[in-house]
């Protein structure tokens, strides 16, 4: 499904707006992940001996998209953030929901290798990863599922895992809360508090 779309990076359209984050603290963990992303695109290319905003650049993200199981996620990640869908124009994932382009690849970038850090949970990686593909993408999930995993994504930068029972917990109480209060709410402590005796 690959195209000869030029390079591209994140929000560089008015059809790839910058979010406005919940709260600075996850502002600062998503441009920490976006550091790391494009760190590992460069790692990448340079393994591959591909010259930065060149048609070889351009050719590898198609590479890495269409094939993302040999690749860790970050790298994935990078890759499409250089890409264009040749169908809606939005940066590859960020277009409509309904684009089957951008449907695709976002579900494509599942498949890229998740390798835990060192001294975190088994899965910590995992979390961090599905955590981060909402943040990216956040026009594609709901306000419940929005509001879980920015809430959690910093927890897991550092290193943590909830338990089964917990991630139970928060969903619970995040149910009981309106879409428009999971968009402002900034903390779990403030998930409790509005959904207390509901």
């Amino acid at each position: 499904m690959g195209s000869s779309a030029g390079p591209v990076g994140p929000g560089n359209s008015a059809t790839d707006p910058a979010p406005t984050w919940r709260s600075p603290r996850l502002a600062d963990v998503v441009a920490e992940i976006e550091a790391e992303i494009r760190q590992a695109w460069a790692g990448l290319r340079r393994d591959f001996g591909v010259a930065p905003d060149s048609p070889d650049e351009t050719a590898l993200a198609w590479l890495v998209a269409d094939d993302p199981a040999g690749y860790d996620w970050r790298a994935v990640d990078g890759a499409l953030d250089r890409l264009r869908c040749p169908d809606c124009g939005s940066r590859l994932t960020g277009g409509p929901v309904g684009c089957g382009t951008c449907d695709y690849y976002h579900r494509m970038r599942f498949g890229a290798r998740e390798v835990d850090r060192q001294h975190v949970p088994p899965g910590n990686e995992h979390g961090l990863r599905v955590a981060t593909a909402v943040a990216r993408a956040r026009h594609r999930y709901a306000p419940r599922a929005r509001v879980g995993y920015e809430l959690v994504l910093p927890d897991l930068v550092a290193g943590t895992l909830p338990t089964t029972r917990q991630a139970q917990a928060a969903k619970a109480l995040i149910n009981r809360l309106t879409d428009d209060e999971c968009d402002r709410v900034t903390s779990v402590a403030e998930v409790e508090r509005l959904a207390q005796g509901r």
